[in-house]
């Protein structure tokens, strides 16, 4: 188990004889609820470092409440509609993954999934908004009907342990380019593609902001991510002060300018897109391809999530799969059926769960708390601004670090393993985009096996799995 992503020694909370004098007062005392429901203990972890890892990942992840609407408001939906649908889609689904699937990840409206419902479906083919929220929903019937089937089982079992060391890593390093991306470090350039961006004062803040983390979490500080993150914010604040940086503060004429009617820090829910789809209308042949491409993205990208995250955080059952994989599946089916009727693109697992896991989440706990963080901001959705992305920007990266610890697991030695594990550890960053990345990788192992002898090691789901590859690159 890496130790980076176990909580600091002062917070483990162990068993047996060697348990310390901190975990014997604690064992005397009557188990509480939470500590019966969650195994909070038997994880080794505790409810504060529970509580702390789910404040992590909803600094990590709350940009959502802000982006997805600006997203989906493109389509003509109305924007403050859509970040209620946004908040209330991030508060069931993420308190749902704790208390029925018991696993610390947040659920959200997923990013590339917000970016298919508007600029493909709604802008690329002309489909109503209305018709593309009864896709979400017929998608997410066609999720619940695989996840009742436990059909990932199958899914799961069939990819080799070197793939999934490789997506694990791939996606570490994906969250480390979204950070740099956040934080400005690295920008697009038309000749060399993406380069490193001048020093500026926002750019200086967060590479002060990366050094200190870095060192709180080298110290085994609890809470360095959080901590990291608040420190951040706060001398981000003079840049949009003295310099106009409106990525660190958020000035009143701005606020004033948005769609939604501001007052103060107040903002008034929007319960207005709710029950907007057209179910019939989704069922058009022509939008079919849509609702399977939906699901395949949906199923996958929640698969990858769970399969990395459980193998950075060694949360994993006694067969090596990622700890109640059916339960979690099951809620993200679920969350997905009821982003369609409340009036967002489809909701999954994040990936930025992995920042709080890091700090020492380990149970339904975290989830719990990051869901209940989302609640206020049914109201208080301004006060988003002032944690801007460079704050945030320093956690990812490092959260990266942690996730590549099992790239020195994969076999690099056999060709035949190496090459489709180095295209996920490869294509997942550069085509931003986990589910490519997968199926890039999928497509690339099947043909390796198929034409060097090797067909026999290759599991009949993964047939299934390169079939529906290849469907939806064509789609995309």
């Amino acid at each position: 188990m890496d130790t980076s992503f176990s909580p600091p020694a002062a917070d483990v909370v162990t068993t047996g004889t060697n348990a310390t004098p901190a975990s014997h007062a604690e064992a005397a005392r009557p188990a509480s609820l939470l500590d019966r429901y969650f195994s909070i203990r038997a994880l080794g972890s505790s409810v504060r470092t529970e509580v702390i890892a789910g404040i992590t990942t909803f600094l990590a992840a709350m940009y959502i409440i802000v982006v997805n609407p600006a997203i989906l408001s493109s389509t003509g939906m109305a924007f403050p509609a859509a970040l209620t649908a946004t908040v209330l889609i991030s508060f069931l689904g993420s308190c749902a993954m704790g208390l029925y699937a018991r696993n610390p990840v947040l659920v959200a409206p997923g990013m590339g999934l917000n970016a298919l419902f508007a600029f493909t479906m709604v802008h690329g083919v002309g489909m109503p908004w209305q018709t593309a929220l009864g896709c979400v929903f017929w998608s997410g019937i066609l999720f619940a009907l695989l996840a009742a089937l436990n059909v990932r089982r199958f899914v799961v079992d069939a990819i080799p342990s070197n793939l999934r060391y490789a997506i694990s890593c791939g996606i570490g390093l994906f969250i480390t380019l979204i950070g740099l991306v956040d934080a400005k470090l690295v920008v697009g350039d038309p000749v060399t593609v993406v380069r490193l961006a001048h020093l500026s004062p926002a750019t200086v803040t967060f590479l002060i902001g990366l050094a200190l983390t870095s060192v709180l979490v080298a110290r085994r500080v609890n809470g360095a991510l959080m901590i990291g993150i608040v420190v951040t914010t706060l001398m981000s604040v003079p840049i949009g002060r003295l310099w106009g940086d409106g990525s660190a503060y958020f000035p009143k004429e701005i606020a004033t300018a948005t769609l939604v009617n501001w007052h103060g820090f107040f903002a008034a829910p929007d319960f207005s897109g709710i029950g907007q789809l057209d179910l019939l209308g989704a069922l058009k042949v022509g939008y079919l391809p849509f609702i399977f491409v939906m699901l395949f993205t949906a199923f996958f990208d929640t698969l990858s999530t769970f399969m990395s995250i459980a193998e950075a955080g060694n949360m994993k059952d006694r067969d090596g799969n990622p700890r109640n994989m059916r339960q979690a599946m099951i809620v993200d089916s679920f969350s997905v059926l009821i982003s369609g009727p409340l009036g967002t693109s489809p909701a999954n697992a994040y990936i930025e769960s992995a920042a709080g896991i890091a700090q020492g989440g380990r149970t339904g706990l975290t989830a719990v708390v990051c869901g209940l963080m989302f609640l206020p901001f049914l109201f208080l959705s301004p006060m988003l601004s002032l944690v801007p992305a460079i704050a945030t920007a320093p956690a990812l990266i490092l959260v990266g670090v942690f996730m590549m610890e099992s790239v020195a697991r994969i076999e690099w030695h056999r060709m035949d393993e190496a090459i489709p594990s180095f295209i996920a550890l490869v294509m997942i960053p550069i085509s931003y985009s986990i589910t490519d990345g997968i199926a890039y990788s999928f497509l690339a192992f099947v043909v390796l096996k198929l034409f060097t002898g090797r067909a026999k090691e290759i599991k009949p789901a993964m047939w299934v799995v390169a079939a529906l590859a290849v469907l939806l690159l064509t789609q995309m």
